[in-house]
């Protein structure tokens, strides 16, 4: 079986993820893509975007949002993603389970001798009249029924995890800031949440193990269990088994991929690039060692923003004054450092004024 280096795999990351060549593709696409991005920094998005994309117009994804074609939703891993209407749609249910129990596992205490699916239907009720609501709002409103869970429990359990709920611009729109007011996912898109399949197949699994590979593959399957939080997918990795070819690491475990999968020649040269807080290009693997060295594993987690020189994390970045504030990881040669201060005024540029590069 070929094995594949961490090299090997840092290009075809970076190949799937639009970091290699920005991608000449709609603003929805590129979003559908990427199985969405992570969108609990309500600004991110627009720079993850614009590192990826050519000709990126802040506006386009705008339009999307106010459009109700992409939504800010609970989803991977109980994070606020940004995804599109369809996949909210067909993921929410999937991910429902997993999204009850990460909560669970903050307020245990606090939902002991508690039924869950009451509150869901305590929730619904106080939301059905249409009117958004924040996470205090609601918790407040529940509060009123179980005044001894809390309404801090009671609000993040209602709104990130019992029901499917969106949050509403401006909050997510370019150069605005506003608090998180949230409404029914079915409400706001006008489409009921796809339901589990009747003959207990997982479709919806297979479906995010394909587009997972696609976006983010050659992958082992704990990559893909720490990309979506999902601990049943196991049957769904069998069911679509046959579809897939399969690799080594340097470690020997084994990666899955799409047989037509991009996987470029590891010496491929990989541009400066600059990711926003918490890139699912980091986040989106268990074994992150492919774009990060073990000893800087933890500046994504925190939420730093980090520059990719030669494809790898070199640095963290800022802004300051309406430039770049770039804070190196390790030396640069003479090449790296004009390549780094080159994007960062780019991006300083695009930040300042919202044009394209």
């Amino acid at each position: 079986m070929t094995v594949l280096g961490a090299r090997a795999l840092n290009r075809a990351t970076l190949a799937r993820q639009s970091l290699l060549d920005r991608a000449d593709v709609p603003v929805l696409a590129a979003v559908g893509h990427l199985c969405g991005l992570q969108a609990q920094e309500p600004q991110e998005p627009f720079v993850g975007l614009w590192s990826r994309l050519r000709a990126f117009d802040p506006t386009a994804l705008d339009d999307l949002v106010t459009g109700r074609h992409v939504v800010r939703t609970h989803l991977m891993r109980r994070t606020v993603h940004l995804v599109t209407a369809d996949d909210a749609l067909a993921w929410r249910a999937r991910h429902g389970p997993m999204l009850r129990q990460r909560v669970l596992g903050v307020y245990r205490r606090e939902f002991e001798g508690v039924d869950l699916d009451e509150v869901a239907a305590a929730a619904r009720e106080a939301m059905a009249d249409g009117e958004p609501r924040t996470m205090p709002e609601l918790g407040r409103a529940l509060a009123v029924r179980w005044p001894a869970v809390g309404s801090r429990a009671l609000g993040e359990m209602g709104i990130a995890a019992l029901l499917p709920t969106v949050q509403l611009p401006p909050r997510g729109l370019w150069r605005r800031k506003a608090g998180a007011r949230t409404a029914l996912l079915e409400s706001w898109l006008g489409r009921e949440v796809d339901p589990p399949a009747p003959d207990g197949s997982d479709p919806v699994g297979e479906a995010l193990v394909l587009r997972y590979l696609a976006a983010f593959g050659p992958a082992t399957t704990t990559d893909l269990r720490a990309w979506c939080g999902l601990a049943g997918l196991p049957r769904a990795v069998a069911a679509t088994r046959e579809r897939l070819v399969a690799f080594r690491d340097e470690h020997g475990r084994e990666l899955l991929d799409l047989p037509d999968g991009p996987r470029p020649d590891p010496d491929t040269p990989a541009p400066v690039r600059f990711l926003p807080a918490f890139d699912n290009a980091v986040l989106g693997y268990h074994d992150r060692a492919r774009i990060v060295d073990r000893a800087h594993r933890g500046l994504s987690v925190a939420g730093a923003r980090v520059v990719l020189v030669d494809g790898r994390v070199a640095a963290t970045w800022t802004v300051e004054a309406g430039a770049a504030l770039v804070t190196p990881l390790r030396r640069f040669s003479r090449t790296e450092h004009a390549a780094v201060a080159e994007e960062g005024r780019e991006l300083a540029s695009f930040l300042s004024d919202g044009r394209a590069s």
